[in-house]
């Protein structure tokens, strides 16, 4: 995206795959599948795609020949995406993949012009009101269905629980919403932001929760996200360092020992443009 963007590494994006793709809500394929069906453009477009998780979720869901394009500013990322493709799609039609390294906050309408739809997944919060007002504005000049998954709502659970929880994971909310260089971080406001943004240009836009649930089985990834999570906190919080020094060690041991459950909250949106009735015909009195 911009300057103040700090780069996602590949080994996180491949640790936290298993879990988004666990997370996402399945309903809304099944409410998006008709309108595919109905258009023969195949062009989708992954907006902030990486490593092109997205699509090795998504495209086998689907039928019908699909060209992922994947847009993203790491190039080290996109070489992922177009090595490691999606399986074929869910009627045995090639999928295929490219990718377009660019700043997806400066897409312009004809960049999407074509698309038979488009998606993005842990996107939204990272972005300012500016940036998102301009993205719902051209994803929705696209006229093509969006899909976008796996925002943050600001909601954060952890078994057992901690007094110091709250603390921590108000100061982590606030670096979501942090002033950057860009301008400030929707962060959990995001999906009403999206939500209201497309509403005005007259789509059809559903919500579905899309929690990440991480038990034993995920303890790597839990220990991974706590540690981001806590060390956020303190980046927004100076005086939250020395409150939480046990409070940190004792969660990751927890969370390495697969002793701590944590739910992560998100939100799924499904934006379906509003259809238009066909035009009448009449005919013109004699």
């Amino acid at each position: 995206m911009s300057v103040d963007v700090i780069p996602v590494s590949r080994g996180w994006l491949a640790l936290r795959e298993p879990a988004d793709a666990a997370a996402r809500a399945l309903d809304l394929v099944e409410l998006l599948e008709p309108h595919l069906a109905a258009t023969r453009r195949r062009e989708i477009h992954d907006l902030g795609g990486g490593t092109g998780a997205m699509g090795r979720w998504l495209a086998p869901l689907l039928s019908g020949p699909q060209r992922w394009i994947v847009h993203d500013r790491d190039a080290d990322l996109l070489e992922v995406a177009v090595a490691d493709l999606p399986g074929a799609a869910a009627d045995g039609a090639a999928v295929s993949v490219e990718a377009a390294q660019c700043d997806i906050t400066r897409l312009r309408p004809r960049d999407l012009a074509g698309a038979a739809l488009i998606t993005a997944s842990a996107l939204l919060d990272l972005l300012t009101g500016d940036e998102l007002a301009r993205l719902v504005t051209t994803c929705a000049s696209a006229g093509c269905p969006v899909l976008l998954t796996l925002s943050v709502v600001g909601r954060v659970g952890l078994i057992p629980p901690d007094p110091l929880d709250s603390r921590v994971a108000a100061a982590f909310d606030a670096h979501q919403r942090r002033v950057t260089q860009r301008g400030r971080l929707l962060g959990p406001d995001a999906v009403a932001f999206a939500v209201d943004g497309f509403g005005r240009r007259g789509a059809e836009v559903v919500v579905r929760p899309s929690p990440w649930r991480l038990g034993s089985a995920e303890a790597r990834l839990a220990a991974e996200w706590l540690a981001g999570w806590v060390a956020a906190a303190c980046e927004q919080d100076g005086g939250l360092a020395a409150a939480v020094e046990v409070y940190a060690r004792r969660r990751l041991e927890e969370a390495a020992a697969g002793d701590l459950a944590v739910t992560v909250d998100h939100a799924d949106l499904l934006i379906l443009p509003r259809r238009r009735p066909p035009t009448s015909m009449h005919r013109a009195p004699a």
